[in-house]
């Protein structure tokens, strides 16, 4: 009986043992391949020797991102031959879009760019539409809603129900105001739309340089409403309708990039994180049996998701009208 025992803790040791080995070689090729990528990766996929046209992608809502920036510089260094920029979403910050305006018209100035509008470019993102010399949109695309927001919940009537009183002592009368604790004063509501008719003053100047359009033009799409791509050529939001293979034809035509050229995707997120690094963790977790930690890993993505929803500062942002 004792031999069968110890022949049983033998098999359990050689098990864990094995499990160990497993684990330490999935998780060495796994650095192996961080390491490559970042020694030959730009913008984070693997990409053959040679020139091709680089496809990034700016999608969901836009907020100041370093990452994005530093990944768009790296790529104005980089072989391609010319950028398509495929936008959907709705904007964002209105700081955040003016850094990622910023980042495509220094792209703009080293290498070819057409924007592709795959399904809205509204608000902030059109703000990086218009950073393109050429932009093309499908005929159901949304473009527009030019304007700025700054919106903010009053919470003044619900206190009062429940009987909780705020009580505060600030150094001046627009010290955090509104602060959503009391009634708008007419003076912060005031300081409010100066810093909404200043930025949407900057916003319609932009458009108007980028754009080339009389003031009459500006006037007919700058109150807020979005048009389709099919509107939007008539009224110069957009230069023509269609989609990447109408990008290619027009860099061919127009800047001499064969349309034959490799188009490929960069990145505009870090380095790693287009590896999956969390997704490949998972499976290499589970891939040993510890499916616990696996699960884990995965619920990770969904705390970063909810993160992305915490927009601060105004807003150049388009959401549809919610019925009341």
């Amino acid at each position: 009986m004792s031999l069968d025992a110890d022949a049983i803790v033998d098999r359990r040791r050689m098990r864990r043992k094995l499990t160990f080995w497993r684990v330490s070689a999935l998780l060495i090729a796994l650095l192996a391949l961080v390491g490559l990528a970042a020694a030959l990766v730009p913008g984070g996929r693997l990409t053959a020797p040679g020139a091709y046209i680089a496809r990034i992608k700016v999608q969901g809502l836009i907020r100041g991102n370093q990452d994005r920036v530093a990944a768009i510089e790296r790529l104005a260094k980089s072989r391609a031959r010319a950028v398509i920029v495929h936008i959907d979403s709705p904007g964002g910050t209105t700081a955040g879009s003016e850094q990622l305006y910023d980042s495509l018209r220094a792209l703009q100035a080293n290498k070819p760019m057409v924007v592709v509008v795959d399904g809205l470019a509204a608000s902030g993102a059109y703000i990086a539409a218009i950073s393109a010399e050429h932009i093309i949109a499908q005929d159901t695309s949304l473009v527009g809603s030019i304007g700025v927001l700054f919106q903010y919940p009053n919470f003044t009537d619900v206190l009062k129900t429940i009987g909780i009183k705020v009580e505060e002592i600030k150094s001046s009368p627009l010290k955090a105001a509104p602060n959503g604790f009391e009634p708008t004063s007419p003076e912060a509501r005031a300081a409010i739309a100066a810093i909404v008719t200043d930025s949407y003053a900057w916003f319609k100047d932009l458009v108007k340089d980028r754009r080339q359009m009389s003031d009459a033009q500006l006037a007919a799409v700058a109150d807020g409403r979005v048009f389709t791509g099919r509107q939007g050529v008539g009224l110069k939001l957009v230069d023509s309708l269609g989609n990447e293979k109408t990008a290619l034809a027009w860099l061919e035509k127009e800047k001499k990039v064969p349309a034959s050229t490799p188009v490929r995707d960069y990145s505009l997120e870090p380095r790693f994180s287009e590896l999956s690094f969390l997704h490949v963790a998972a499976w290499t977790f589970e891939a040993v049996g510890l499916n616990a930690i696996a699960h884990r890993i995965e619920a990770w993505g969904a705390v970063q998701a909810i993160e992305r929803l915490n927009l601060d500062g105004l807003l150049a942002l388009w959401h549809p009208p919610s019925a009341n």
